[in-house]
């Protein structure tokens, strides 16, 4: 994009033009003289016009108005009397001659106006086609770091740099990296100390200027739409600029050219724009990190499951063949069979909550989802861990708002979540402090709480208790379980599109609150 001043400034480049519209300028006056005495005024007002317009629309404003100033002279030396001075016998002729040099110079005005306009189309229409070749190279490029590439291979062609480079913030390790650099490994060139610059630019988001010697400016802002101020020193070679979207830096691009980045207003306007795109390339590329991380997870998490689900299957049948052994060693009087039983015994469990977890968060669990009543459901947990309270008491209560709680959930799922809830807070809590099992209603919730007088959870462990084979730091290995209840209590509740919260309760120790959907009473009696 060369500026319309470098095409009308009378170089060695168009200097044959200026001799040449000078040379006609002498052709026509030549051409005129032998007729003088019979053309007026008009006649030669007009030739000479149109010498003017033709040099103003080839070679713009300089040469247009260098040819009205020697038409000028021109005229009133050789066609005014008395010939031959600047002299003029008649005071209308000055009229004549100041309406000529008038008429001359706006017409120089107005073509150079014109070409300017002309030549300022041209460059958008340049910008356009540049933009729209950048944007068909990112819709084709098959990867996002590709796409980058793209984006800096179209600002150095645009630019007529030497080379350009782009740099993304990597969150995992907190640093800077080198994306993409254009030409590979080519003339963006790698200065001393430029990794340090880099990070400054990040950390600061304010370009700098690199100049030849070595010595690194940060630039003011500007006062335009471009990401460089007005003007640059004539020596810098490498310009750092910051990326960000929406506020937040996402990288920095290196422009470098050797022999010096002094820009022209639209080529630094048109730098502003690819940046731009530079910046969503770099969001791009870190959203698409982020993707291919989640998916990572998720198949790891995928493979995990079926793994867990084929070992269970796998140890049911040993298991099965070690309690009809220990029984037939108990039956013959040994008295280490109660021990294998109660081992086998544990060991099954432990193998059933692999199962039911594998089940739950396969995504797609099978529940008989039906009108439960909430003192139902509490009485039969209070049966289920009889066998395991060794005499504590577990307090009951129901809200006395709602006489009759109702919800929709599966019973037996539903139970097996509150019941690991409730031995929970057994392992945990004091022995002679009591639980609480309470059931309640919340707007459109149905809701049963265990709360304890256990150490409670720590904040940095709140988001973790409920990943499974959790255990709190410094628990006992014989504490017993394998961290699976509230991992399944928790998979239950949002396979029923419930949830499960924690919370600290006052006074010291925990609060697990199960939520599922609440029905009322009419519509249970309508079903």
């Amino acid at each position: 994009m060369t500026p319309p001043s470098d095409r009308l400034r009378p170089t060695a480049g168009n200097a044959l033009g200026w001799v040449l519209w000078l040379a006609v300028l002498a052709v026509v006056t030549v051409a005129m003289l032998p007729f003088r005495d019979t053309l007026n005024e008009a006649h030669v007002a007009l030739a000479y016009l149109l010498v003017v317009q033709g040099g103003s629309a080839q070679r713009g404003r300089p040469l247009g108005l260098t040819l009205a100033a020697l038409a000028f002279l021109c005229f009133d030396v050789f066609f005014l009397p008395p010939y031959g001075t600047l002299a003029v016998a008649k005071s209308l002729d000055w009229v004549v001659l100041m309406a000529f040099l008038v008429t001359s110079i706006v017409a120089a005005q107005l073509f150079e106006r014109a070409r300017r306009e002309a030549t300022s189309a041209l460059q958008r229409a340049d910008e356009v086609d540049r933009l729209s070749t950048l944007g068909a190279e990112t819709l084709n490029a098959g990867r996002a770091e590709e796409a980058l590439g793209a984006v800096a291979g179209v600002i150095r062609t645009a630019l007529g740099l030497d080379g350009c480079a782009v740099y993304l913030y990597d969150e995992e390790h907190m640093t800077l990296r080198l994306a993409r650099r254009v030409p590979e490994g080519g003339a963006a060139r790698a200065r001393s100390g430029i990794d340090e610059i880099v990070s400054r630019v990040f950390r600061t988001g304010r370009p700098v200027a690199i100049r030849s010697t070595g010595i690194v400016d940060e630039l003011p802002a500007s006062r335009s739409s471009a990401v460089l101020p007005d003007s640059l020193p004539p020596d810098v070679t490498d310009v750092l600029l910051p990326l960000a979207v929406r506020g937040r830096a996402v990288g920095v691009l290196t422009a470098t050219r050797s022999g010096g980045l002094s820009l022209e207003p639209e080529q630094r306007r048109f730098l502003g724009v690819l940046a731009y795109y530079a910046s969503l390339g770099a969001e791009r590329v870190r959203l698409v990190a982020r993707a291919e991380h989640a998916d990572a997870l998720r198949e790891a998490a995928r493979l995990k499951d079926m793994v867990l689900a084929s070992v269970s299957h796998d140890l049911r049948t040993p298991l099965t063949t070690i309690k009809a052994m220990a029984h037939d060693l108990s039956a013959a009087g040994d008295e280490r069979a109660l021990a294998i039983e109660e081992e086998a015994d544990r060991l099954g469990a432990f193998v059933a909550d692999l199962l039911d977890l594998s089940r739950l968060g396969s995504g797609s669990p099978s529940l008989a989802l039906e009108p439960n009543e909430a003192e139902d459901l509490i009485g039969a947990v209070l049966r289920r861990v009889s066998g395991t309270t060794n005499g504590r008491e577990i307090r009951v209560s129901l809200d006395a708002r709602e006489p009759l709680l109702f919800g929709r959930f599966d019973f037996a799922e539903t139970l097996r979540a509150v019941v690991n809830l409730v031995e929970n807070a057994l392992k945990y809590a004091p022995v002679d402090a009591p639980i609480d099992l309470t059931a309640g209603r919340d707007d459109r919730w149905l809701e049963f709480s265990v709360a304890d007088r256990g150490a409670g959870v720590p904040e940095t462990e709140r988001d973790r208790i409920f990943e499974p084979f959790y255990r709190p730091p410094g628990s006992l290995p014989d504490v017993g379980g394998a961290g699976l209840g509230l991992s399944i209590a928790r998979a239950v509740a949002d396979a029923q599109g419930g949830s499960l919260r924690y919370e600290p309760r006052v006074g010291g120790g925990s609060v697990f609150t199960l939520r599922v959907p609440a029905i009322d009473v009419e519509d249970v009696a309508g079903q």
